[in-house]
């Protein structure tokens, strides 16, 4: 059990995932999170409504096991493979957050000053949330993918868009994380 609870070093999760893509490229299957967002809007019925959905999602089905996959693995890591250490953060960015009024951070992985009830029914709150899962969305559908489908999938099939999305996204993280959060917080 100790191997399964502590995280795994980089020379071992890497070759994992480098085996999952080399058996997803085998198959000529494409790894991604937000496809699969579409994929459900489509079975959904969207497709009456916009272009975009209408397509032979059936020939997705597979990937939504990605999602599925990700729902019960968290939910059993969470429930049974939790030791319930704190997150291993760097001293100074846990006193980086406390001067921007993050009380506890690194003890509880999601902040309470974004995520606790009392903080969403705020103006300022569900601002955040709304305005950052519309940027989410659009940057998702504007980029052609998400996060994992770029720098996974598409690092790996050496595609160039996935490359230039990749160093976008380490781009726009350190902007939000050096100038829009400190005005935010």
């Amino acid at each position: 059990m100790e191997v399964i609870l502590k995280p795994w070093p980089w020379y071992v999760s890497g070759p994992l995932i480098a085996l999952v893509m080399a058996i997803l490229v085998f198959f000529g299957k494409t790894f991604g999170m937000s496809s699969n967002l579409r994929t459900l809007c489509s079975i959904g019925g969207a497709g009456k409504y916009a272009d975009f959905f209408r397509f032979d999602w059936k020939a997705q089905k597979w990937n939504l096991t990605v999602v599925l996959g990700a729902i019960i693995g968290g939910f059993i890591a969470v429930q049974f493979l939790s030791d319930g250490s704190a997150i291993d953060l760097n001293p100074e960015t846990i006193a980086d957050l406390n001067t921007l009024g993050f009380q506890n951070a690194g003890a509880t992985l999601l902040p309470a000053e974004i995520y606790h009830w009392d903080s969403i029914m705020t103006f300022k709150g569900f601002s955040i949330l709304v305005l950052a899962g519309f940027l989410v969305g659009f940057g998702t559908r504007y980029a052609g993918g998400c996060t994992s489908g770029h720098a996974i999938t598409g690092l790996s099939n050496l595609q160039l868009p996935s490359l230039i999305a990749v160093i976008g996204f380490f781009i726009g993280g350190l902007l939000m994380t050096h100038f829009l959060l400190p005005l935010i917080f």
